[in-house]
Formats: structure tokens, sequence, C-alpha cells
């Protein structure tokens, strides 16, 4: 299978090595960042010259410890040019767009400037829709001499964003077509960084795709339940530039929208937002936070009380660990969960769950080993795969909907069959290029199981739910 996949995405694939994960965790890039540069200094059989990656990442990718240097180097006059992390904010005051460097510090620091008018307008749409974004910059340092007191500053002259790939979606479809549904599966895991063998069974892995379906619809929102160290917050945070794992401290005006700068949060920019280890999360016991998820999940958008709209499709990604013995889908799960997880109408509005603790814990043969595409080509396919809605209308197209099904339970499957399709069978353009059987094995059954939990999770949260059940849905060509 990887001679195929060599064959058929060439430029795209990468050897992925548990052996030198080592040396690429050591410089702290995501995995999207590491396959880049691996692709860069490596041969043709995957082969790395860590000498070269080493004296590139410390020219173009600097440390927080080399950052003294740097700006040395700017003030005695060096434009600098560097691989880096940045936020970007319009200054409503004065009209300047400025920037941070969030690896080194904030602009109090000097990990910050402003960024000069006519980069800002070339690249707004990148710059200005991103809360953050990686980009090749090049920095300078100058004196404002207008004050008595002449004050110096960094200005961005020059800015690239990093997108080294031509992402090609109809080559990624017609590439799916060599392959078998069993081995597509693999395909995806090994981009996500994980090796396919390293699972018990197909069960697994099909679990495991489950937390990639978030990637590909919009606004779909899932929870995951799991023991710690299965894997999941490495996937959410490490994988995709176009997602966001909330971890530790945070606040609704950094997630949501930020009244005093006028400026939206996260949630209005990124694919996905995940937020994690939720039981002990501060802002998790923020009842304004509590309707603002909830407006976000129902509507697609929040209103703030100055009235400002926030438009988001993100989706919303829940991850928590629980004790053992609350892993149970016929038990009620969410005891040890912040108090809207205890309400039926916020439970309604999520639309899966994931049983995190069918998945095994990470253990070194669950790492990637071998040839597989690389993460930022597959994030990329990812992203562009979200603004497809032909997969819908196929979905639609062999869904039998019972008379009078709850709305809510059928747009859950119908949006989680839809990302499965998007997923696995990425090359259907009519309901003839796939059979009913794997339409039902691979998408509608997971789809009616992990909406199945949270409808009796619902019940157990709220006595006039007890006992509902999820639509009889089927597959039409099959048993309708």
């Amino acid at each position: 299978m990887e001679d195929k996949l060599r064959d058929i995405f060439a430029d795209m694939v990468v050897l992925k090595n548990p052996q030198r994960a080592g040396f690429f965790k050591d410089l702290k890039m995501p995995s999207y960042m590491r396959d880049w540069i691996v692709m860069k200094f490596s041969d043709e059989d995957g082969d790395v010259d860590q000498e070269r990656v080493t004296n590139y990442i410390k020219r173009y990718v600097p440390s927080k410890d080399d950052f003294e240097q740097m700006k040395f180097q700017l003030t005695s006059g060096e434009t600098v040019v560097i691989l880096a992390k940045i936020r970007v904010s319009v200054d409503i005051k004065t009209g300047e767009t400025l920037f941070e460097m969030p690896d080194f510090g904030d602009a109090k620091s000097g990990a910050g400037g402003i960024v000069e008018k006519q980069v800002v307008e070339q690249w707004q749409s990148t710059l200005l829709k991103e809360s953050e974004n990686w980009g090749i910059i090049e920095l300078t340092w100058m004196q404002d001499f207008s004050k008595k007191k002449a004050n110096g500053f960094i200005k961005m002259t020059d800015y690239k964003p990093f997108c080294p790939y031509s992402v090609e979606l109809e080559d990624y479809k017609e590439g799916r077509r060599s392959f078998t549904t069993e081995e597509w599966i693999d395909v995806l895991i090994s981009a996500a960084d994980y090796n396919a063998a390293g699972f018990e069974s197909s069960e697994q892995r099909l679990t495991f795709l489950q937390r990639l379906l978030p990637f590909v619809e919009k606004s779909l929102n899932i929870i995951e339940l799991a023991p710690p160290g299965t894997g999941k917050s490495y996937l959410f945070g490490q994988i995709s530039r176009f997602g966001w794992l909330v971890s530790g401290k945070s606040t609704r005006a950094q997630l949501i929208y930020n009244k005093t700068n006028k400026r939206e949060g996260v949630v209005a920019y990124k694919d996905y937002v995940a937020l994690d280890e939720i039981r002990e999360a501060e802002y998790m016991k923020d009842t304004e936070m509590h309707s603002s998820l909830q407006q976000i999940m129902e509507n697609g958008s929040f209103k703030a009380d100055d009235g400002h709209q926030v438009n988001v499709d993100a989706a919303i990604v829940f991850l928590g660990n629980i004790t053992g013995s609350n892993m149970n889908e016929h038990a009620f799960m969410f005891e040890e969960l912040p108090l809207p997880f205890h309400r039926s109408p916020f439970l309604d509005r999520l639309h899966g769950f994931i049983k995190g603790w069918e998945l095994p814990r990470m253990n070194d043969d669950m790492k990637a080993n071998g040839w597989a595409l690389n993460s930022e080509y597959f994030s990329s396919i990812l992203h562009e795969l979200r603004n497809n809605s032909s997969y819908r209308s196929i979905v639609d197209d062999m869904l039998y909907i019972p008379p009078k099904a709850d709305t809510r339970d059928t747009e859950a499957i119908r949006k989680i069959c839809t990302a499965y399709m998007k997923l696995i069978f990425p090359h259907v353009e009519s309901i003839s290029d796939i059979s009913p059987e794997e339409f039902n094995h691979y998408c509608l059954q997971p789809a009616k199981a992990m909406r199945s939990i949270i409808r009796e999770q619902m019940g157990y949260a709220d006595a006039k739910e007890l006992g509902k059940t999820i639509p009889d849905i089927k597959t039409i060509g099959l048993d309708a």
C-alpha cells in the first residue's frame, strides 16, 4: 500500500519515522510544520539530513533563548527573516495593525510591533481572518522621532503565509479511487501520525476516525470522554493549523468575543475549537460561557450584549478525562463534568459522542512508521472538504427518514454521515458511486451509534427525556 501511496501522491508523502521523533520533539514544532521540514531536507529514501535541519532551524526558526540576540541584530540595523507564529490585531485608536510573536512573549517584551500597511493590504485575508498563523516574516527596527524621546519599535515589512503546498482537491479524490476502503482508512490514520497496525481491530480504527469528523464538517459538535493518554489532545492540537486546542486557562473574550476591543475570538476563525480537560477547566464554570456555547452550537452564531453578532461555523469539540467507573454509555457519564453537561438542552446541541476508552493508550507501536501523506497537505485537504456541499446532498438521497422524526436527531445523524463520506469516500460524486452496504456500514450505523449515546445521556439528565430513542433511519436500497 505504501508503494501505491508514493506512486499516486508522489509529492505529498513523507517518511514518518518514530526513531527521529525525539529530534523533532525538541524543536517544539507541530506535526504539519515537522512534515514540511522533513520533506525539505530528506532524500528520495526519506532519510533526513539532521545537520541541515538544525542549521535551518537555527537560522530561520529561532527559539525563545535566541530572541535577545535577534533584537540585538535588529537594533544594529540588520533585517531579520524568520519563520514564526504571529497574532495580528487592528488598533482602533491609531488605525495601525499590530502583531505579536507569542512564542517569544508579547509586545511589551519586544516580541511584536507594527505591520507595514501595504503588507496588511496584500495579505489581509490571511492576517486578519485567523487569530494565529505561521508565516515567513521580514522584520526591521524603526525609530519614531516625532516625540521628544525617540521611540524604537519593530516593523514587519514583508510576510508570506505558511502554505507550502498546492492543494488540488480533484487530484486527491482521484487518488482515493485506487485504494480499497480498508486501505484508505489506513491512509487516513497514518496521515494523522498514527500507525494503523497498532490498533487491535477495525472497530478501533473506525473509532479513531471519529476524531477527524470535526475537521471536515462545519458546526459538528462532538464530545469525547476517555482515560488520559489516548492521544486526543495531540490529534486536535498538532495535526491541523486550521484548528485550535484550548488547554489550560482561557476566557470568553479569547474564545468568543472581546467587547473591549471588538475582536472576535478563535471560534470565528478556526475549523474546529477543541476544549480540552473540560472537567477541570475554570472557564467551564462561567455561566455566561455556557450560554454562549449553547447559542453557537444551536444557531452557528453568538450575539453579544453590545449588539455585535459573531458568526461561527467551527465545530465545537469537548474533551474530558473521567474515571473508569463512569465509562459506560448505559449510565449517566457526566456526573464529574461541569453543570451544562447535566442539562438536556445543552446535551441536545451535541451531535455525537466518542467512546475514547475503546482506543488503546498511546504506545510506541501506535506511532506512524512508514510512508504517509504529510500532515500539512492532509489537513489542508480536510479544510477544503469542509466547503463542499455535494456530499450532504448524496447523504440525503441515501437516507430514509421515518415520519415525525425528531429534527435534532436527524440533523445530527445527517451531519455525521456527511463527515464520514468526506473522510472515507471523498471520490463519491453520486449515489451510484457507493454501495448501500458500504454507506450503511461506514457512515449510517456509526452515526446512529454516536447520536444514540447523546440521546440516552439526555434521558439520565432529564426524566422527561428518559426512554426516548433516535429515529429508525435506514439506508435506501438496503433495508428501506
